[in-house]
């Protein structure tokens, strides 16, 4: 349950490339300024115009960078390059940057979206293949431009948004935080770590029984200690979580500790449960990573986190698009420990 074998991977690649070129159904979510925008997708995202939505794109382009650079020797290696290398061209990455230019189209995909392009940008520049480095210095206007609105954002977020869907706060600092480590941006990630203590150094007591929403795909809660973890000393970490969940020590995980229920894989929303799962389990693996080896809390996350796992795997080929635009992407992030060192992976 957690390793990624080359028969699993070309079976996720090949999931992925099926979407991506896949313009409909399509989920816009832009303000319309006038009738010039009533575009198809592939006008108005050229480079991320597939699989349902943007940031489903953006991630799936993710997905197969990644096990790319993990087994390049893959039987759809050729495919992958050859679709990476058509989406990520300059022109089409140079238009994705544009849409961000005007003031309504500011807050697209914010901070799902961004904080996958983002982790896309790092693992782009955190491979030095020839190829990739072309794709990376293609993507960097799109990157600097969401580097430029996190940074412009995070100021006036005087709240952080607690959800268990596409806006949670805590999930983009986490992605974002790995990001700027990745790349060296000190100033962004010392942005991000003062503003995950400013909105959630004084968490009590969470309310793990409040959770799972019908349609979430997150835990708000674990996705708070996912990102904490990244930013606390290990120490400080620690007794933060004593407080954060007091009855963890003893094995209470509440709600946390059983799988979600999945009645409808053929449901968009419902379906969302299955990614629920996978991110449980990775979140709960990254906390248990920054714990000793002796702490009784470890065990339990680590134990949960298989559990989810499995049930989360169990639901990502359901021949539905549903959840198959964008599942594999859940089961790669878990498969492949994307994020558990709080950076990404080395080549091999």
């Amino acid at each position: 349950m957690t390793t990624l074998d080359p028969a699993q991977a070309d079976r996720f690649a090949r999931l992925a490339l099926a979407g991506l070129d896949r313009e409909y159904p399509y989920k816009p979510m832009h303000t319309l300024r006038g009738p010039q925008d009533l575009r198809p997708p592939r006008a108005t995202h050229p480079a991320f115009f597939g699989c349902f939505d943007w940031h489903s794109s953006v991630h799936s382009h993710w997905l197969l960078l990644r096990l790319l650079r993990l087994h390049p020797d893959l039987p759809s290696a050729p495919a992958i390059r050859a679709c990476l290398a058509a989406h990520l061209t300059a022109a089409n990455l140079a238009a994705e940057a544009d849409y961000f230019t005007p003031r309504d189209n500011h807050g697209f995909e914010r901070m799902y979206g961004w904080a996958w392009a983002l982790r896309l940008a790092a693992e782009l520049q955190s491979w030095n293949d020839p190829q990739v480095q072309v794709w990376a210095k293609n993507l960097s206007p799109l990157e600097q431009r969401l580097v430029a609105l996190t940074e412009e954002y995070l100021p006036r977020l005087t709240y952080p948004v607690r959800t268990g869907t596409h806006s949670d706060t805590a999930f983009a600092l986490a992605q974002i935080l790995d990001y700027a480590r990745t790349v060296g941006n000190a100033p962004l990630a010392q942005l991000i770590t003062r503003r995950a203590r400013d909105y959630y150094l004084a968490d009590r007591d969470y309310p793990v029984n409040y959770e799972p929403s019908g349609e979430d795909f997150f835990s708000p809660g674990l996705n708070v200690a996912d990102l904490l973890r990244r930013v606390l000393p290990p120490d400080e970490f620690s007794r933060w979580l004593d407080v954060y969940l007091p009855g963890l020590r003893t094995g209470q995980l509440g709600a946390w500790g059983a799988p979600a229920m999945v009645s409808d894989l053929a449901d968009g929303r419902i379906v969302h449960l299955i990614g629920l799962n996978l991110t449980r389990a990775w979140t709960m693996r990254g906390i248990a990573t920054a714990l000793s080896a002796a702490d009784p809390r470890r065990a339990a996350l680590e134990t949960s986190a298989q559990n989810h796992a499995a049930a989360g795997l169990g639901g990502v080929f359901s021949g539905h698009y549903e959840g198959e635009h964008w599942l594999a992407t859940f089961a790669v992030y878990w498969l492949s420990q994307a994020g558990s060192s709080g950076a990404v992976a080395s080549s091999p």
